[in-house]
């Protein structure tokens, strides 16, 4: 049976981490026995959730994960991809991963008010003001070292907005990134989509995406495929 680590439900999403959503519709595509598991990132053997624990073997990171799985069991979760789809695949899941999550980390830690009901009521309740205040430093420094750290509010949403245009033109009329045939990316792309449209949370980043119907469409089709139980509460079309 495979452990897979997460923090859990929150924020009206099933986790706070869109890698932890990714991992687990990838494991739900693989028709992979596993449960999950509440878990903090010093656990990790990386630092960071999620990681996997298959009968006494961690692996971490969801993209290694993903790649032991299909060692493992032999599987493809892009059987069927042209090179050119794969390509376009791999293509998408570096900007959901490598730039559209930098924006949803940047309005969910550097908007005040976003920090105040979100990781900081999250993550720190409870802890002295000076342990809520580092940590909200630590991520502000992440996100400068990042480069998003560096621009105003209105400029992370602004290049938020271009990748969520572009995402939107790939999909088109789905149903999934490489039309019938689902994918592995799909699931990183529907992890992205949905912890950006969290409620908990208004964002530029969530509006973008509002804002493109066969976005919100393609969330709430993989949605109801993956998490079925309240799918049609937690619909952003509803």
């Amino acid at each position: 049976m495979i452990n897979l680590s997460a923090f859990g439900p929150l924020w009206g999403v099933p986790d706070p981490s869109p890698f932890v959503i990714k991992t687990e519709v990838q494991l739900k595509m693989a028709g992979l026995p596993y449960r999950t598991f509440r878990a903090r990132p010093p656990e990790a053997p990386k630092g960071k959730l999620p990681f996997i624990d298959d009968d006494g073997v961690q692996v971490g990171d969801s993209t290694f994960i993903r790649d032991y799985i299909q060692w493992k069991h032999g599987l493809d979760l892009d059987a069927g991809l042209s090179p050119r789809q794969r390509a376009l695949a791999w293509t998408v899941e570096r900007v959901v991963e490598d730039h559209l999550y930098w924006a949803i980390v940047y309005f969910r830690w550097a908007a005040p008010e976003n920090f105040d009901k979100g990781a900081g009521a999250a993550f720190f309740a409870g802890a002295p003001d000076e342990v809520r205040e580092g940590g909200r430093k630590h991520m502000g420094a992440v996100l400068h070292g990042q480069g998003f750290g560096r621009h105003s509010a209105e400029e992370v949403g602004d290049l938020a907005a271009r990748s969520v245009t572009a995402l939107a033109e790939i999909v088109g009329d789905g149903p999934y990134l490489s039309g019938e045939l689902i994918c592995g990316a799909d699931a990183t792309l529907f992890a992205g989509l949905t912890a950006a449209l969290s409620p908990h949370f208004d964002t530029p980043v969530r509006d973008a995406i509002l804002g493109h119907a066969n976005l919100v469409a393609y969330h709430d089709r993989m949605r109801a495929r993956f998490y079925p139980a309240g799918a049609e509460a937690q619909s952003v079309a509803a």
